[in-house]
């Protein structure tokens, strides 16, 4: 199996981060990177990603408005970029505030590094990326040519130039670092696109030996080890636009052609709900806003601060039930009832910290199993931690906090029973 993802400069710390990076990792159960056979000496790297260009140009029905850059770089290039990248695009507080979470819901351990984690992750795994910001392609080659996976690769990349030229799906999201969900659900069309175009340049194009490149490049162990110590967070956050994104498009491509995809750009979707479930994105069902209180540092008094604010959405609160212990079916029943949601990392005096985090359900039934499924899921905590009735029956709150005194001046500041 073949699974491609695309990244950002802080590409497996979650969806937020500035777009600047799309990158190709292969997978067999799970991620591994590119490896190919050396070619032949004599073949021109250029004129091969120029036919590259024409083939997928002929299957997306997309024409570049302009040249689109492109180079071959190392391992060692990979990681000097990313890190640059990284460090440039991601706000230090908000890349404390995605830890503080992480470890405050439990899916990160207490003493682990989410930027070693991230950077760890891509420059183990990336076989090609565009940004966007550059509007060039760079193609990893760990052979030192251009084998079958550098091709396929290739031309997953050249379909997100197409796509920048032509939309402005990567502008429209620039910098926007607190609506993770919304990102994710737009990671999703693009990348889906992109893969499924993937997957038909190769079934259309593609050497005898080309598809024994793609094979070879899912059975390299190192990857495969690095990955098994990567946080479900991480992986399924980055692994879902091209799983379930591909299959999301896949289905509008069956139903009426590349220009049924073309649409898709015209009305994106809000919310990987509308992902998960392609017949709410049909409907229109649109996620429902939630607003924390402006004022919460405020109200909370001297030295309180609300550093990051997100959207934390169905399908990382999937991700977060089963990684707390609530049974796959369970869980992905409990956080199929969203409706929206809000959450907040505050910090405090003396080291003191909470997460506040606001949900909205479709019935009070979908509340009351979230309620259920969460209070397991909070046994595995990394603070003291309580799921609370908000207004209406349809509100639940959870609140993880450093202590139990914060915790109650957190629910108090809310209105919160706690």
């Amino acid at each position: 199996m073949v699974v491609v993802a695309c990244a950002s400069s802080a590409p497996a710390t979650s969806p937020n981060a500035s777009p600047s990076a799309s990158v190709a990792i292969s997978a067999g159960p799970t991620a591994a990177p590119i490896a190919s056979a050396t070619p032949a000496a004599s073949v021109d790297p250029s004129a091969v990603y120029d036919a590259i260009e024409r083939q997928v140009e002929a299957i997306r029905g997309l024409t570049p408005s302009k040249p689109v850059e492109r180079q071959t770089i190392d391992e060692a290039e990979l990681r000097t970029i990313f890190t640059k990248m990284y460090d440039e695009e991601t706000p230090p507080a908000y890349l404390a505030g995605q830890e503080r979470l992480y470890k405050a819901l439990g899916l990160l351990p207490p003493d682990a590094n989410l930027r070693d984690l991230s950077l760890d992750l891509m420059s183990g795994g990336v076989a090609a990326f565009y940004r966007p910001d550059e509007g060039k392609v760079s193609v990893v080659s760990r052979s030192g040519g251009v084998g079958g996976a550098e091709k396929v690769y290739f031309a997953h990349e050249f379909d997100h130039a197409l796509q920048d030229q032509t939309w402005p799906v990567f502008k429209d999201q620039r910098d926007v670092l607190d609506r993770g969900d919304w990102r994710l659900a737009r990671l999703a069309v693009y990348e889906g696109d992109a893969t499924l175009l993937m997957s038909q340049w190769l079934v259309g194009n593609a050497t005898p030996q080309d598809l024994q490149d793609v094979i070879k490049a899912g059975t390299d162990p190192k990857p495969v080890a690095l990955l098994k110590r990567i946080p479900a967070i991480m992986k399924e956050t980055l692994l879902f636009p091209y799983q379930t994104g591909l299959a999301f498009v896949q289905a509008v491509q069956a139903k009426g052609g590349w220009a049924a995809v073309d649409k898709l750009y015209e009305r994106m979707p809000e919310s990987t709900e509308q992902i998960i479930h392609p017949e709410k994105y049909s409907a229109g069902e649109a996620p429902v806003k939630v607003e924390l209180p402006a004022d919460l540092a405020t109200h909370l008094g001297a030295g309180w601060s609300v550093p990051m604010q997100d959207t934390f959405g169905e399908m990382q609160t999937a991700v977060w039930l089963r990684e707390g212990g609530v049974a796959v079916a369970t869980a992905n029943d409990a956080a199929a009832g969203w409706g929206g949601d809000r959450l907040a990392v505050i910090e405090g005096p003396g080291g003191t910290w909470a997460v506040a985090w606001q949900t909205i359900w479709d019935t009070p039934a979908d509340a009351a199993a979230f309620e259920a499924a969460a209070t397991t899921a909070l046994a595995k905590a990394g603070g003291t931690a309580q799921v609370l009735p908000g207004v209406g029956g349809t509100t639940r709150w959870v609140l993880v906090a450093s202590d139990a005194p914060t915790m109650d001046r957190v629910a108090n500041v809310l209105g919160l029973a706690g």
